[in-house]
């Protein structure tokens, strides 16, 4: 956060108009030059204090790659999702299609406020293949993002994706992990499996100030428990 300090006012008497030279008057521009320069302060994050920016996003990310290369599942077919519901941490969410950037990475959604799935991979729900994969925001300068109860979950929590025909599925949280972002796992994060799987994903650790971001991802991992309703 920068904080601007007013500069100290120069006396109008220290320096009679009348008595100013030319090599003067370029010595008091050059010093209302420093002293109007914005002063930038350090200023640490209370508990609880939601601080972040538009580079904290998660998956494998912002920055660790999508790999194995996640692609669609093998024996289920179910309809493209379209909201998250996670009753016991309090999130409902509509969810916005995500796409890989250049690098390979899987950015979080621009709202905030919204989770996002890896459209490019299995939907929540398909069988025989990677997990499908949600991630979001953990908090904003502003305050607490869509996933900043994320680290509330337990395991046995229930996690549901609606689709876009009205169907529910619900996953069950089996397993809570937190990886360094610079060592992601994704081998092991985005492995193949024969349930039909779903990773959530954020950010959390230590806020690296001049990175701009959290050093640190929580996945939870998550398996179907249940049929649509």
């Amino acid at each position: 956060m920068a904080v601007y300090r007013s500069p100290a006012r120069v006396p109008q008497a220290a320096l009679p108009l009348r008595r100013i030279t030319p090599s003067v008057l370029l010595m008091i521009v050059g010093g209302l030059i420093v002293l109007m320069t914005v002063t930038l302060t350090t200023v640490e994050r209370p508990s609880g204090q939601a601080h972040g920016s538009a580079a904290d996003a998660p998956v494998g990310a912002p920055g660790a790659p999508l790999s194995p290369q996640p692609g669609r599942g093998g024996s289920d077919s179910p309809a493209q999702p379209a909201e998250l519901s996670i009753p016991s941490i309090g999130v409902r969410s509509p969810l916005v299609d995500l796409a890989r950037q250049s690098d390979g990475a899987l950015p979080a959604p621009t709202d905030y406020q919204r989770a996002g799935w890896y459209a490019g991979g299995p939907m929540p729900g398909e069988r025989g293949g990677p997990p499908a994969v949600i991630v979001g925001h953990v908090d904003s300068d502003t305050g607490p993002a869509v996933f900043y109860r994320l680290r509330d979950l337990a395991v046995g929590s229930e996690v549901q994706v609606r689709d876009i025909a009205g169907s529910v599925l619900t996953f069950q949280v089996y397993r809570i992990e937190e990886y360094a972002k610079n060592t992601f796992p994704a081998d092991a994060v985005y492995a193949r499996s024969d349930r039909a799987e779903l990773r959530l994903i954020t950010c959390t650790g230590t806020f690296d100030r001049r990175a701009g971001s959290y050093r640190d991802n929580l996945v939870a991992y998550a398996a179907l428990a249940g049929g649509g309703s």
